[in-house]
């Protein structure tokens, strides 16, 4: 097996390009499956501008747009329907998107060990800043006190990932308003800017950590599955 992590920082990217970049990779993976090539590891890093609210398939998820079709234009927000698990997601510029397109196979995970696997590389990433993350059982992703500051939601197709995580480093969080973020009513969202103020790093230092911890947390992950599977 390769551990090879293959990062592309598709800096500003509306939601549907980036989509499709990630369908094709993900068509790539599976079928270097059947040429028996060793497996990667591609991560797409973006900013989605402009700013959009995701609605996944989910039955409930329209009942948690709040916005009005003005109020939507007037922010310049767009509407986007979406594949990944979860319900109602906004992204938008100081937003850091991650899409992992991993062979989940290659790293011996199922889709409750990817999502914890997930939270920790940025449980790990925020802790560098000074940010004290953690998990709560009742709702995916990462949360610092009782706000969500990274939000998470996912598919899996033939056992390989697409869609990932959007850390909240210096969003407009106004825009979080127009919906019930992931659905979850009484919780709120918070942003690293929020936490550190003057000392929010900028978005290139949190893509650069990032990077390296996703990098050791497949190498670690790498080695367990060498140590199960000698």
């Amino acid at each position: 097996m390769s551990n090879q992590l293959h990062i592309q920082d598709l800096k500003k990217m509306a939601y549907e390009p980036s989509l499709k970049i990630q369908r094709d990779i993900l068509r790539g993976v599976v079928e270097s499956r059947q040429s028996k090539t060793p497996s990667s590891f591609h991560l797409l890093l973006v900013e989605h501008e402009p700013p959009v609210i995701t609605v996944s398939r989910r039955a409930a998820a329209k009942e948690h747009l709040l916005a009005t079709e003005k109020e939507l234009a007037d922010a310049g927000v767009e509407i986007c329907e979406t594949d990944r698990g979860g319900d109602i997601t906004y992204h938008g510029p100081g937003q850091l998107v991650g899409y992992p397109i991993f062979d989940l196979n290659a790293l011996s995970l199922r889709l409750h060990g990817y999502m914890r696997f997930l939270e920790q590389c940025i449980i790990d990433s925020v802790a560098q800043f000074g940010i004290e993350g953690h998990r709560d059982d009742c709702a995916t992703g990462v949360w610092v006190g009782e706000a969500k500051i990274c939000a998470m939601g996912v598919r899996i197709s033939k056992w390989v990932s697409m869609h990932g995580f959007a850390l909240n480093v210096a969003p407009n969080m106004e825009h979080f308003q127009l919906i019930v973020p992931c659905g979850l009513s009484g919780k709120t969202v918070t942003s690293m800017q929020l936490l550190l103020g003057d000392h929010c790093p900028s978005m290139e230092e949190v893509k650069e950590v990032i990077s390296k911890q996703f990098r050791e947390s497949i190498e670690r992950q790498a080695q367990v599955q060498k140590e199960h599977h000698p």
